[in-house]
């Protein structure tokens, strides 16, 4: 019995380990990694929050994009939801400061934009075009859509261990004669 607690730390600590680190992609990361467009497009980003999308569908406009449809309060309204954990892309850099992360794989219209929050320690949150009774107003898919309460605190993870790793590419001359 006693040599079994210490091997079942050991076996905790190690299994721990294995995963991924996630930390808050902030300002700070993004300064100290002087990244590229085309690098931060090879960084995987996590979502820290679920994220719930919905948009009211009228009768003259009952094309569905993605998700599911469900009735709210008697109105039909359309849903897409992003869970906590997700695993997203970056597509484009509208500025030096935003990010337009994608979650979906598909389109290149599906995605929302992050960046820096003075208010949340410099962590890259989700930019809305308006906030509506805690309620953001986003536009995805070319579309304006309704996110949740849960939305003001989601934020971009990565792993950086992952981010910090420097690639090398060495050689050694073996030197050049004189024929």
């Amino acid at each position: 019995m006693k040599t079994f607690f210490p091997f079942s730390i050991l076996a905790a600590v190690l299994l721990t380990s294995c995963g991924p680190t996630l930390s808050p992609f902030t300002t700070q990361v993004y300064q100290e990694g002087r990244f590229t467009e085309s690098e931060l497009k090879g960084i995987q980003f996590y979502l820290s929050e679920p994220i719930v999308l919905t948009r009211e569908l009228r009768a003259e406009k009952a094309e569905v994009i993605s998700g599911e449809i469900k009735i709210v309060n008697g109105q039909t309204v359309e849903q897409v939801v992003i869970p906590k954990g997700t695993p997203g892309a970056v597509l484009f850099t509208p500025d030096q400061q935003r990010l337009a992360i994608s979650f979906e794989s598909g389109s290149d219209n599906r995605y929302l934009i992050f960046g820096p929050n003075p208010s949340m320690n410099e962590r890259y949150t989700l930019r809305a075009s308006d906030w509506e009774r805690r309620a953001a107003v986003v536009t995805y898919d070319g579309r304006k859509w309704r996110a949740g309460e849960s939305a003001a605190l989601a934020t971009l993870l990565v792993d950086l261990r992952k981010v910090n790793q420097v690639s090398v590419q060495s050689r050694t001359a073996s030197g050049r004669r004189v024929d």
